[in-house]
């Protein structure tokens, strides 16, 4: 079934490390196919095989602050051209795992590169495009860091990034969130899978005005 407007809708997920975002984002994604609606599942970095290669380099190559975000907007500046507006256009929604607003908290409040700076960048990439609904899985650093080592998980560079660096990732999550509360939706992330992606759905759902 095509979706009821000519354009898609464009949905993200946000969150630090270790937030259980993968088993929500399928939540996201199955809940809308459940509907009828046609999407379009990506993340970022990557979502081309440009992007992919881009990512690749990101999370395991050493590299200045400031190479790392422009390697970002790089990667998304393929992932707009060639998968988000087009997917749009046809009247699909996109779902994505991060967007613009991971670099603000990531390499913005976490790695302190100044945010008008990234703003500026983003509007090069991606004017006037923004998510119309981003779902932030919200959890203190502490906790994802404790979910990390217990699933063993050797981590990216960003996994091992200390608590603190995630700490002032979440505080700018929060902030954003603050700032546009009718795009964010915060879930409490620190309870079980299964609550969480009830959490996730009916926000989604009430979203939609279903």
């Amino acid at each position: 079934m095509k979706n009821p407007s000519s354009r898609g809708l464009f949905i993200t997920l946000e969150g630090i490390d270790g937030a259980g975002k993968s088993s929500q984002f399928s939540a996201l994604v199955e809940t809308l196919r459940g509907l009828g609606r046609e999407v379009v599942a990506t993340r970022e970095p990557g979502g081309t095989p440009l992007g992919e290669r881009l990512r690749e380099m990101v999370l395991n190559e050493a590299m200045s602050t400031s190479t790392e975000a422009l390697l970002v907007f790089a990667a998304r500046q393929e992932h707009v051209l060639h998968v988000i507006e087009p997917a749009l256009l046809r009247g699909q929604d996109v779902v994505c795992d991060r967007f613009t607003d991971a670099t603000l908290a990531y390499q913005g409040a976490g790695k302190g590169i100044p945010r008008d700076r990234l703003e500026a960048l983003a509007h090069w990439v991606h004017p006037g495009l923004e998510p119309d609904l981003t779902v932030l899985l919200d959890l203190p650093a502490e906790t994802a860091a404790r979910r990390m080592r217990e699933q063993g998980r050797q981590g990216d560079r960003f996994e091992r990034e200390p608590e603190e660096f995630f700490g002032r990732v979440r505080r700018q999550y929060l902030e954003l969130a603050r700032e546009q509360p009718r795009r964010w939706r915060v879930v409490d992330a620190t309870r079980s899978l299964e609550q969480v992606r009830e959490d996730v759905i009916q926000n989604l759902k009430k979203f939609l005005e279903l």
